[in-house]
């Protein structure tokens, strides 16, 4: 297979599959000044990599102490003990500056600006963001879809799926304790 195909099928670049052909890391002969990588190997080395990716991993446990330590507040009321992330916005990667009234003056999104009006409408669009104690789960109680069009002030124009955010970012918050 030509380097193309090998990077398409390794998930990489072309020049990290010319890099490794250069140092044997994958069987490959030069012929006629291109590349020919063979699939045997190639698929060992992405065998080898994806174990590696699978022992690095760290699978990240959410418990009330944890979720407590990031900033949960704790409410226990009948049958229900919860602890709330009234701050979910930072986990999300929203970011926002107000005026004295309270309005929105700036707002990004993962570092990058975007709409004031677009801001107010993901932060309203989820009402609470709890971890349940009695099962162990996070939740996100949202108004809508999952995913959401985001115009960036440059103009460019993505979807953003908040309950997936809100989730990875508490867990990312969770792994730095």
């Amino acid at each position: 297979m030509n380097t193309t195909a090998a990077a398409e099928t390794a998930k990489v670049t072309v020049a990290t599959i010319r890099d490794w052909a250069r140092r044997g890391i994958i069987a490959a002969t030069k012929t006629a000044g291109r590349w020919v990588i063979d699939a045997a190997s190639l698929a060992r080395r992405i065998e080898i990599g994806a174990r590696r990716t699978a022992r690095k991993a760290k699978k990240v446990v959410l418990t009330a102490d944890n979720i407590k330590a990031i900033g949960g507040n704790e409410w226990i009321r009948g049958g229900y003990h919860r602890i709330y992330l009234n701050d979910w916005h930072q986990y999300a990667g929203i970011e926002v500056t107000r005026y004295n009234t309270g309005n929105i003056s700036s707002a990004s999104l993962g570092g990058r600006g975007i709409a004031n009006g677009r801001a107010y409408g993901l932060i309203n669009a989820v009402s609470k963001v709890y971890f349940d104690v009695t099962d162990g789960h996070l939740y996100v109680q949202h108004h809508g879809a999952d995913a959401y069009e985001i115009r960036y002030l440059n103009g460019e124009r993505n979807q953003v799926n908040l309950v997936a955010r809100i989730s990875a970012g508490v867990r990312a918050a969770v792994a730095a304790l």
